[in-house]
């Protein structure tokens, strides 16, 4: 009798041990699939910034976005050398050509007659800067 007893009692015993040793899983599992889903979605937002701070540096770069608001104008840029570049700009309807470095503006010449520069759209100046790389 007393046999039988310890055999139920052992039973019960190893019956506990894998409901615990299964709960501490699923509270484990809980727990990685909680982090693996806040890294998830951390890494989600790094690269929707990521990719902000890409397109924003090449709409900078390229110079897709024209300056239309104010008195002086940038109406054509030639970039010269790695850091230099040839500027038109208009100025109350006079066009003074420039010439930019990092360390200072030269004017080269106050323009007697208007260029005419062209506006072009958006797609077309896409086109032509990925035509030069």
């Amino acid at each position: 009798m007393i046999s039988m007893l310890s055999v139920m009692a052992q039973a019960l015993t190893d019956a506990e041990v894998p409901k615990a040793a299964t709960t501490a899983v699923l509270t484990r599992t809980s727990d990685v699939s909680n982090t693996a889903t806040l890294a998830n979605m951390v890494g989600g937002l790094i690269v929707v910034l990521a990719i902000i701070f890409v397109l924003a540096y090449i709409v900078k770069r390229l110079n897709l976005v024209p300056s239309n608001g104010g008195v002086i104008k940038t109406l054509a840029v030639t970039p010269i050398g790695q850091r230099e570049k040839v500027v038109l700009i208009d100025v109350n309807g006079q066009q003074y050509l420039l010439g930019v470095t990092p360390q200072s503006i030269n004017l080269i010449d106050k323009l007697d007659t208007a260029v005419d520069v062209p506006a072009t759209s958006f797609a077309s100046r896409l086109k032509q800067a990925k035509e030069q790389q």
